[in-house]
């Protein structure tokens, strides 16, 4: 391997490092935004706004509270899965591997810094990961509900 060589994968590990570290910055296809709120009221919030368009919350889960079962430490971190299968069932009869991403979870945690995070997935990726092409206006009506529900969340 040339030093070049040596050095632009060295550089492609660190900035890849950075990315993944850095609160804000997600993986592909994860859409973060930072909350002025506890993990827990985070999800409290979001939770309320859900019910109160109708959508239906299937599970919240506790991540901290498994970990602290199993005998191990873990900042707080929750997730709350929900949907509406007036939506989602469409995205199903395109592409029924969306199953594995629907429904719709979101996760709220704190990072070291005692910053919290809310996170889910981008309807978008979901679109492309999946290969469904032909229900972009669902993508786009679900990504503009997401958007706005977590924005109300997190202020």
């Amino acid at each position: 391997m040339s030093k070049l060589h040596a050095l632009c994968l060295a550089l492609t590990l660190l900035a890849a490092a950075f990315a993944l570290a850095t609160p804000g910055i997600a993986a592909d296809g994860t859409v973060v935004k930072k909350s002025n709120h506890s993990v827990a009221a985070t999800i409290d919030r979001l939770e309320a706004i859900l019910k109160e368009k109708g959508l239906t919350i299937f599970a919240r889960v506790d991540h901290q509270a498994g970990a602290q079962k199993a005998g191990l430490e873990l900042r707080p971190t929750m997730l709350l899965v929900f949907g509406n299968p007036k939506l989602g069932t469409p995205l199903m009869q395109s592409g029924q591997t969306i199953g594995l991403d629907l429904p719709q979870k979101a996760l709220a945690y704190e990072d070291a810094a005692g910053d919290v995070y809310l996170a889910y997935n981008d309807p978008a990726y979901l679109a492309g990961r999946h290969a469904i092409t032909d229900r972009e206006e669902v993508f786009q009506r679900i990504s503009g509900a997401l958007g706005n529900f977590t924005d109300a969340a997190v202020k």
